[in-house]
């Protein structure tokens, strides 16, 4: 008997089960931040100027960039405007702000509020009389608002074990630390082992540092890492925590992971003859991206979707009073 049509065009497909790492994706800093974008272009209308990306994510600044949303890298490539100044969700040094108010700039910070929770901790151990260091990633947004929060000299930046080994501090009993909060939570932890054995009195937060949706993602990863022959992280180059994911699910035993932003980065040829891999997405990637991952995948393989949930997320962070209501000024 012949072979149908459809069978002669339609090659059948090789199994793939997805195991989807949840939580993913979208954390309430950097949902509050791009609510605060969308809403102050609804208040005051285009153009509204955000200095730096909101969050680091194409597809984000490239979204609200559509809307009307324009970015820019430093307060001087504003023009004088009674548009509203946005500062986007990784925080910004102290001076910043202080530049705004003397043009009289209308701003509306989208510090995500773990960030400026580090800022507080920061200043308050420096009015205590403490040493700081700050256990981060050189040239990171996040790490130049702490390190901004305090005169020049007064945080040393940490970014390895050897860094905390090496470090000399003015008085080793007068001393704190504070630290970016999209780290890996395995190496900040061997970091923080190694300042309070060198340093018993040192002072840290009194809640870690690390966002709780950094920690849970880390955590996710982990999970699948050990059944999976690939994992894909929906995220950016720049996103500190989207690295760092793959980072953790190389060390949690997955053989290869790597980092994409978005579906027509997918590395094919490494998915070839592989019977399971994981997705997930970094704190700033959208779940559309996610899902156009997943749609792109089902293109080529039979695919069967196992999500693995480790933790359930409901923090919820208030935008600010000014633009809780939408409407015209």
């Amino acid at each position: 008997m012949p072979a149908s049509p459809t069978s002669q065009t339609q090659p059948r497909r090789p199994p793939l089960t997805v195991y989807l790492a949840a939580p993913r994706g979208f954390c309430a800093g950097v949902d509050r931040a791009i609510q605060i974008v969308e809403l102050a272009l609804a208040k005051y209308g285009a153009p509204v100027y955000v200095r730096h990306e909101i969050v680091h994510n194409r597809f984000v600044v490239d979204s609200l960039k559509a809307k009307g949303a324009v970015f820019v890298e430093e307060l001087e490539d504003i023009p004088q405007t009674t548009q509203p100044v946005i500062f986007s969700a990784h925080g910004v040094a102290k001076a910043i702000p202080e530049a705004a108010k003397t043009r009289n700039l209308m701003v509306l910070d989208a510090t995500c509020p773990l960030v400026f929770k580090v800022h507080m901790e920061a200043v308050r151990h420096h009015d205590e009389g403490l040493e700081i260091l700050l256990i981060g990633h050189k040239g990171h947004p996040e790490v130049a608002g702490t390190m901004g929060q305090l005169p020049s000299g007064s945080v040393h930046l940490i970014e390895t074990i050897a860094d905390a080994r090496a470090f000399a501090p003015r008085d080793p009993d007068r001393l704190a630390f504070v630290t970016q909060t999209t780290l890996s939570v395995d190496d900040t932890a061997e970091i923080v082992a190694v300042l309070k054995q060198r340093f018993p009195k040192i002072v840290g937060p009194h809640k870690e540092d690390i966002c709780y949706a950094t920690t849970n993602r880390q955590a996710a990863v982990k999970q699948i890492a050990p059944r999976i022959a690939c994992l894909l992280v929906v995220g950016s180059p720049q996103s500190s925590n989207s690295l760092r994911l793959v980072e953790v699910a190389k060390r949690a035993g997955c053989p290869q992971a790597m980092l994409i932003e978005r579906a027509g980065d997918i590395p094919w040829s490494v998915l070839e003859g592989i019977a399971s891999m994981g997705v997930t997405a970094g704190a700033s990637a959208p779940e559309t991206l996610v899902e156009e991952v997943i749609d792109a995948l089902r293109q080529r393989f039979d695919v069967t979707v196992e999500t693995v949930t480790t933790a359930n997320e409901s923090i919820a962070f208030n935008v600010p009073r000014t633009l809780r209501t939408a409407s015209a000024p």
